[in-house]
């Protein structure tokens, strides 16, 4: 090999080594910018619950649904033991009858509806109607807004602002539930109940009890 040869390869292999550890270095950076991000999110929501409730940490069960990251926590004394990303009504949030928005406040489970069912199966009226649904992974918004696999049915506890005439979460059939738009879980998209995907509504309802606390931020 040349003089130059040998030159050449030594610059070409320390530009190589160069470029793998700006990579390395530039992996880590994403990394701990993302972390940051998740950190500063969760120190967000952990205030917002002392607000809520300064004993939060002692609920061995809580469920956390945060609008403005499409976020559903499933809490235990202060840990989180779930993170599932949700979609939350396409029409905002607020209480009233009709509006089709998602009711904020502290809320409870008042049923469980769907023990068993198949994944996907169609509920109307609460009752499996015996059809599987067609999971779309695109985010399509379809003319059907269908309940799928597991319902979770919230009554507010908050007496004119989410329980009671006009106001009512409970009335106002309010759920989290599975649906077949599972393209659209992670951005505001349903008609005010709390849609998740069907794995992991399958997932939550086996976790939780009726009476378990739902907080909507």
């Amino acid at each position: 090999m040349s003089i130059n040869h040998k030159y050449n390869y030594k610059i070409e292999h320390n530009v190589n080594y160069f470029k793998f550890f700006l990579s390395i270095f530039i992996l880590f950076f994403l990394i701990s910018c993302s972390m940051n991000t998740v950190n500063k999110g969760l120190n967000t929501l952990f205030k917002e619950l002392k607000q809520y409730s300064v004993n939060y940490t002692d609920l061995d069960k809580l469920i956390v649904v945060k609008v403005s990251t499409q976020k559903l926590y499933l809490i235990n004394k202060g840990k989180i033991v779930n993170t599932y990303n949700i979609s939350t009504s396409a029409y905002g949030t607020g209480s009233k009858v009709n509006s089709f928005k998602t009711p904020l406040g502290k809320h409870i489970i008042a049923e469980k509806i769907g023990e068993d069912l198949p994944f996907g199966a169609i509920l109307k009226g609460r009752e499996w109607t015996g059809s599987i649904a067609n999971i779309i992974k695109k985010p399509i918004d379809t003319d059907f807004d269908l309940v799928t696999s597991r319902i979770l049915w919230l009554a507010g506890t908050e007496k004119g602002f989410n329980l009671g005439p006009g106001v009512d979460s409970k009335s106002r059939f309010i759920y989290i539930h599975g649906t077949a738009e599972e393209g659209l879980i992670g951005k505001p998209a349903s008609d005010g109940c709390i849609r998740m995907y069907n794995d992991d509504v399958i997932s939550l309802y086996s976790k939780v009890d009726i009476n378990t606390k739902v907080w909507i931020l």
